[in-house]
């Protein structure tokens, strides 16, 4: 028989923390535990593994594009397209700096944009597990149970404070 996705809800965050080091001392792995808020939390704060993300790669990414693109424009395309403007030098500084800050970043900016899109996995179109009491301010946790134990995890998250634990359900959102 499989493992079964239990999910307890508590009402504040330190009896969420509790309850995931309970998690870990039944025997399960941070692969096996997910927690859900209607806030942000920082991993730190639950105990819980740090996550790893290519936003800021991309992001860095997309200034060195746009710095290129800009020194491209700034300084090949007057050589390219030489129009002499009465006095003024071919290559001017001030509104090449300004031509830089703005090209970097926009495509900083884009760039960003574009990586917590793909980082987010939007769109989602697989079956996720929703609990509308986290909009209300609860805290969620979705763990694996073995087959066979759900009332020891059961009895173990209530005696931490939990509001309820049930079977998650994953539904098309």
């Amino acid at each position: 028989m499989p493992d079964k996705t239990l999910l307890a809800l508590f009402p504040d965050i330190d009896p969420t923390a509790t309850a995931i080091e309970k998690l870990h001392d039944l025997g399960l792995r941070d692969d096996q535990v997910e927690v859900i808020s209607g806030v942000p939390v920082i991993e730190r704060i639950l105990g819980r593994p740090r996550q790893w993300t290519n936003v800021t790669r991309l992001a860095l990414g997309g200034a060195a594009v746009g710095f290129l693109t800009a020194g491209f424009l700034n300084f090949v395309t007057p050589r390219m397209y030489a129009v002499p403007v009465g006095g003024q030098p071919l290559l001017p500084i001030p509104p090449g700096l300004i031509l830089f800050f703005e090209l970097t970043m926009l495509f900083m900016l884009l760039a960003t944009f574009l990586g917590v899109f793909l980082d987010s996995y939007f769109p989602n179109y697989r079956p996720l597990h929703y609990v509308p009491e986290i909009s209300d301010g609860k805290f969620g946790v979705f763990f694996k149970c073995p087959a066979g134990e759900e009332s020891r995890f059961t009895d173990a998250m209530r005696q931490l404070g939990a509001e309820s634990v049930k079977p998650a359900e994953a539904i098309h959102l």
